[in-house]
């Protein structure tokens, strides 16, 4: 038997400084109900209800399961929705993006609103919201007589009347907005939302995701009239010509090639001083960046704006430059904090690396040192790395910084040995090892540490609960494949495109990941060209919508995917006009000489983890002193434990929910369980078995004396059967 792997804990100290720092919560913030996205605005995952308490959680029961009966097991349906709670009524959206209202107590449907009851594409295409939307956004009048929702549906935000659960035809373009529109230019990749807005007084604020590859579509961060659907303002994250931060910019004309630099993780709101605080991702492409120069501002940076105008106060660039697809994964948390004698209003933001960063929330000065170190900068011919990278002294990291030769798997001897030789083979180990063709290890993977379902903050004591995933992933470049110059046939064109728009997940071969990303080799045996181009059009999975595509593009791609006979391939696809036999992209770079060679989680031949357990963790960061409280693994393979190996974790997605009860509850593991751990300690108390992996965050809301834990169960992540249910539990 392995020997066992050591945590990292402190609980003695942990309970003492829990004890010496009650305070007040902050003002202005419900925390017995769950009114937004995270719980409120400042986004704190934190209930100030007792009722369920470490006294009485042995009690806690299931209360109601709500079904909606849309779950879809072959397309790996998901529900990521943190729903929201008003006045005694839930509202959240299913698997298949529908949107509903039920009764808080009981978990009896009010009402329910099915897109595809107003939008033709959906209602003939199954697999057009086969999506995620990760919430609700809630507003009404000052006399409470307009009472709207806002909800995303890929490209779509829908204004929602939330009495009568129909759209408010009056608003935007006949009850939604198109985040495809007053982007700046046109587009030829996909936008869409995921996580809802935030509202400030009759503002709606919005982010999108957009594509990660060089064409990726620009992301302004953009307000809307709240009863009209108008635009009152929007901030380029790529500066244009006479806006801040234009200057930086080596390519002048950055602002009408590149896109990315996109809000999608969400944003948080400090009502009181009207200042809005937005995480933004990369720029696209994502891991080479020879057609953008320099910094790249304002990708991978936290920005403060006036939430009335979008005037900018302040920024903070996380990643100079990304190569490794480090964007900033969650809604940044709002605590108010005691340092160097004086109360200081804070804003934290976690990162996929494991830190966390704080500022002062009115200027952006640094709560703790940061300090520029510097990093490897041999890139790829044609790369220029940023020299140094920002590193915080404090908050200390939440999840592990290396993976050397000695961090590979002991599971067994033999895993260990194959696992070893497939990592030696990866030769740069350092963080921001420019990417090679030697290739190196992305750790925490792609997904994080850190991920979309945040960070809870207790607002009394000012301890961070964040759970973290330890997963390496491997980043190996390759040449984009030369294609024949002399074949003029279609399926020459489409395989010369699917080099520029395919490889980097389904990989030269075609061959995909074995796992998450699926072959496309022999795909004319599953599909047949309409079929494979609503999945283009649409999307599937974990492939986002390829629908601005120009036609011409995706049917050289079916022809060669499909191995169509050319005779075939210029005639007519679907309803659609003859198709040119060569058709040219309107892409305005030139296309990147590199790309990875695919999505690769570092896992064993059973899909364990290649590294040292704990492979999921859940932790506690006191934000005052900055230290790490305890740390402890979050979920279990059961038939691991049954071989007498410890507690591992598995891979999270979802976040942590805190509550003055003395309680932490958390989903998000592969086991599909739901758990409440001991604030102070990290000692599971109380657990139970979901209908599906809970791939979501919690929400907590108290009625009539009553406290309830609701938290959807989706499922259909990393190989998780898909559900269409939500739980709630009570006393």
């Amino acid at each position: 038997m392995r020997p066992a792997y050591l945590f990292l804990s402190f609980i003695s100290l942990s309970v003492t400084l829990y004890s010496c720092k009650q305070s007040n919560s902050a003002p202005g913030y419900d925390y017995k109900g769950w009114g937004a996205y995270a719980g409120t605005k400042d986004a704190a995952r934190y209930s100030a209800s007792e009722v369920i308490n470490l006294q009485n959680i042995v009690g806690l029961k299931q209360a109601w399961v709500y079904t909606s009966n849309d779950r879809d097991t072959a397309n790996r349906t998901q529900n990521q929705c943190n729903p929201i709670m008003v006045d005694g009524v839930l509202y959240g959206s299913t698997p298949k993006l529908k949107l509903f209202s039920l009764n808080a107590v009981t978990g009896k449907q009010n009402w329910i609103f099915d897109p595809a009851s107003v939008d033709t594409a959906a209602k003939f295409n199954p697999m057009f919201y086969y999506k995620v939307n990760r919430g609700v956004v809630y507003w009404q009048d000052a006399v409470g007589g307009n009472k709207r929702l806002f909800y995303n549906v890929g490209n779509k935000v829908y204004c929602i009347d939330a009495e009568k659960g129909a759209p408010v035809a009056n608003f935007g373009n006949g009850g939604y907005l198109d985040m495809t529109e007053n982007v700046g230019r046109e587009i030829h990749s996909f936008v869409a939302s995921t996580t809802p807005g935030i509202i400030y007084k009759d503002v709606l604020i919005m982010g999108v995701r957009v594509a990660e590859s060089e064409d990726a579509a620009p992301a302004p961060i953009r307000a809307y009239d709240v009863l009209t659907g108008k635009l009152r303002w929007s901030f380029n994250t790529i500066p244009h010509p006479g806006e801040k931060g234009y200057e930086t910019w080596e390519n002048k004309d950055a602002w009408k090639s590149l896109g990315g630099a996109n809000n999608w993780s969400g944003m948080s709101l400090d009502e009181k001083r009207g200042i809005v605080y937005i995480p933004t991702g990369s720029i696209g492409g994502d891991f080479y960046g020879g057609n953008r120069k320099g910094q790249n501002l304002y990708a991978n940076s936290l920005i403060a704006l006036d939430a009335a105008t979008g005037k900018y106060i302040w920024h903070y660039q996380f990643v100079h430059h990304d190569l490794w697809d480090r964007d900033l994964p969650a809604t940044p948390n709002l605590v108010t904090i005691k340092h160097d004698g004086k109360d200081i209003d804070a804003v934290a933001q976690i990162t996929k690396n494991g830190y966390i960063f704080m500022f002062d929330r009115t200027n952006g000065q640094p709560v703790f040192p940061i300090n520029e170190i510097p990093v490897p900068t041999n890139g790829l011919p044609g790369e220029q790395p940023w020299p140094t990278q920002p590193i915080p002294t404090l908050p200390e990291p939440f999840a592990r910084q290396k993976f050397g030769p000695e961090d590979v798997t002991d599971i067994s001897p033999e895993t260990h040995k194959d696992m070893m030789e497939k990592y030696l083979k990866v030769k740069n180990r350092a963080m921001f090892s420019p990417p090679s063709k030697d290739g190196g290890w992305i750790f925490p993977g792609f997904d994080g540490g850190g991920e979309w379902g945040g960070a809870a903050v207790d607002q009394q004591t000012k301890i961070m609960y964040i759970n973290s995933t330890e997963l390496p992933w491997a980043q190996v470049m390759i040449d984009v494949p030369k294609t024949d110059n002399n074949d003029h046939t279609l399926a020459g064109s489409g395989h010369a495109f699917y080099n520029q728009r395919c490889i980097a997940c389904h990989g030269a071969d075609l061959k995909g990941n074995g796992s998450t990303i699926p072959s496309l080799l022999n795909l004319e045996k599953k599909y047949n060209e309409l079929q494979a181009k609503n999945i283009i059009d649409n999307g599937r999975n974990m492939m986002p919508s390829f629908k601005a595509i120009p036609e011409g593009e995706k049917k050289a791609i079916l022809t060669f995917l499909l191995k169509i006979p050319e005779k075939e391939a210029t005639g007519p696809i679907g309803r659609g006009g003859a198709q040119p036999a060569v058709p040219e992209t309107k892409s305005a770079l030139p296309a990147a000489p590199y790309t990875m060679a695919g999505y690769n989680r570092f896992v064993d031949k059973d899909g364990y983890p290649g590294i040292k357990p704990p492979w999921g963790t859940l932790n506690a960061v006191d934000l005052t002193s900055g230290k790490l409280l305890w740390k402890v693994p979050l979920g279990e393979y059961a038939e691991l434990t049954k071989r007498g190996i410890p507690v591992t974790g598995t891979e999270t997605y979802g976040g942590p929910l805190v509550t003055k009860g003395g309680l932490v509850f958390i989903a998000a593991t592969k086991d599909e369980k739901i758990r409440a751990f001991d604030k102070k300690t990290g000692k599971v108390v109380w657990e139970a078995k979901l209908p599906a992996a809970g791939y979501a965050t919690p929400a907590a809301y108290e009625i009539d004396g009553k406290q309830y834990i609701v938290i959807a169960c989706g499922g259909g992540k990393i190989g998780s059967k898909s559900g269409d249910s939500y739980v709630a539990f009570s006393l």
